[in-house]
């Protein structure tokens, strides 16, 4: 299958099996969020593994979008590490953080759905609450969370998927 064609056909997945999903798996997905492309290379990302049923029902008071799944990753950015323009005159104060996490988020959820894995991104959830549930520490900064798994039997794209806009719409030539 072609990316295109992968790109199209994973959709957010709202019902999953609670079979978990094998270690080789995680692995290839955690490490296709290691190898993405971030401002001059400085890695800023930082992904935590939520597994144990400690954590993820840590993660089920902090979102209610967690959908029983049997894994959740949680996906940071470190502020130390970010690159950062200060000479931007419209984002004063602007740093790559947001951006390298979400190229990482976006990365490793292809990665899933190309191993079967599916996922759904989050981002219902007050960040300053994740932090502090989680005890991270003040430079490491939640973007996102992948609710991940295999799909339930009932498990179907949600009628939204399907509405695309058209290309033209989207993309202007300058």
């Amino acid at each position: 299958m072609s990316f295109l064609e992968l790109a199209k056909n994973r959709y957010s997945e709202r019902y999953f099996d609670p079979r978990p999903v094998e270690r080789e798996k995680l692995e290839r997905i955690l490490e296709a969020g290691r190898v993405v492309p971030t401002a001059c290379n400085y890695q800023p990302q930082r992904i935590f593994v939520l597994q144990s049923p400690e954590a993820l029902e840590k993660a089920r008071t902090v979102t209610p979008f967690h959908y029983n799944a049997p894994l959740m990753l949680l996906v940071c950015y470190d502020l130390d590490t970010v690159w950062k323009a200060p000479h931007d005159r419209m984002f004063r104060d602007y740093n790559s953080g947001e951006q390298d996490a979400s190229i990482a988020a976006a990365t490793m959820m292809y990665e899933a759905e190309e191993l079967g894995v599916h996922s759904v991104w989050l981002r219902g959830f007050d960040a300053k609450t994740v932090s502090e549930t989680f005890g991270l520490p003040g430079n490491i900064i939640p973007v996102m969370m992948f609710s991940m798994g295999y799909p339930a039997g009932n498990s179907k794209p949600n009628a939204w998927h399907f509405r695309r806009m058209p290309l033209e719409s989207i993309v202007t030539e300058l």
